[in-house]
């Protein structure tokens, strides 16, 4: 497995990006008893499915606290369901996390922490000739839901190496469809290839035959990049700042407890989607998967700000311009006697 230093003091919360402008609500009173967290059934949402099922985060948020989830398996759900309070933090891609804190009331949508880097790729069907970025030019290629984060690195990628989309009057047709959507056009070859997060990428290298072109990351500075963000609705990060701070304390442990049990990590996973999918992947599918992702709970902030300005040059942040100020929730070295935002 990939690994990487865990940040360990201030943490900080970003949000995704809907294509709604929605208000932030929440609760008058402290809620103290309950919290609720959003995530993805994929790997690399692996901090928020083991902190739950090994009962870290259980540990660390004491027996009183009752611990409500919601598995989504896409950024705009989750977000929608943060806009109307009916969730109160979330493991969403930087996508996401930006839009949801520009079109957030007050921007009451931040980043907590990261939660994982990397972990995307762009694999190549078996039956497509595509060796490099000149050979894009008439394939049908693949992403997850239009402005997700691979839709995004998509899009920039085409456009660093001078190809337009078909609907930018260029030959290269993009497909925004679920991740189980792009394996069944992968089976019937109807797709030359796609890119996609992990554990999907290396399905369709180890089910399908496909052909792995590149690591995202090796487009990025220090080939590391945040995929996964904890953000949180802050009216409920400053009303219950005990509670947060011992959530983002088993958020790290967890982190840390995942980088040091990778066997483990992967039958927690599996478990999970049995229980929750009523399926589970080969123990070769989830080892390789895993060690194609970064667990760590630095946000790494660069990354969120160039993948800001990514988005905006395709017209994805509006036509106004957009300003990240705050979209990071510091913390002070003692959240109990205080707070404040950057």
């Amino acid at each position: 497995m990939k690994t990487r230093s865990l940040i360990s003091a201030s943490v900080v919360g970003v949000i995704l990006l809907s294509i709604l402008v929605v208000s932030v609500t929440s609760n008058e009173e402290s809620n103290e008893d309950k919290i609720r967290i959003a995530y993805f059934p994929n790997i690399g949402h692996a901090i928020p499915i083991v902190g739950i099922e090994n009962g870290l985060f259980q540990n660390s948020l004491g027996d009183q606290v009752k611990i409500e989830t919601r598995v989504f398996d896409s950024g705009p759900q989750a977000i929608e369901s943060l806009f109307a309070n009916s969730i109160d933090l979330a493991y969403v891609g930087p996508g996401p996390a930006i839009n949801g804190f520009l079109n957030s009331e007050n921007h009451n949508v931040k980043i907590l922490a990261g939660a994982a880097s990397g972990g995307a790729s762009f694999i190549v069907h078996p039956d497509s000739k595509i060796n490099s970025a000149s050979d894009f030019a008439g394939k049908k290629i693949a992403a997850p839901q239009i402005g997700n984060t691979q839709d995004v690195s998509l899009r920039h990628y085409l456009s660093e190496n001078g190809l337009r989309t078909a609907e930018k009057g260029g030959s290269v047709i993009v497909y925004n469809i679920p991740n189980p959507d792009i394996y069944t056009l992968f089976v019937k070859g109807d797709i030359d290839g796609a890119w996609i997060p992990e554990p999907w990428a290396t399905i369709l290298v180890t089910e399908l035959n496909g052909t792995r072109l590149f690591h995202e990351e090796v487009l990025w500075p220090n080939q590391e990049f945040a995929s996964v963000l904890l953000i949180a609705n802050t009216n409920f990060v400053e009303k219950n700042p005990e509670l947060i701070t011992n959530l983002l304390k088993s958020h790290h442990e967890t982190a840390t407890w995942i980088n040091q049990n990778p066997i483990e990590t992967r039958i927690i996973f599996n478990d999970f989607l049995n229980s929750h999918l009523g399926q589970s992947l080969s123990d070769d599918i989830v080892d390789v998967a895993l060690s194609n992702i970064v667990i760590t709970a630095d946000p790494l902030p660069d990354s969120i700000y160039s993948f800001a300005e990514k988005a905006n040059a395709l017209g994805y942040l509006g036509r106004n311009g957009y300003d990240l100020s705050g979209i990071f929730y510091y913390f002070d070295t003692n959240p109990l006697e205080g707070n404040n935002t950057t």
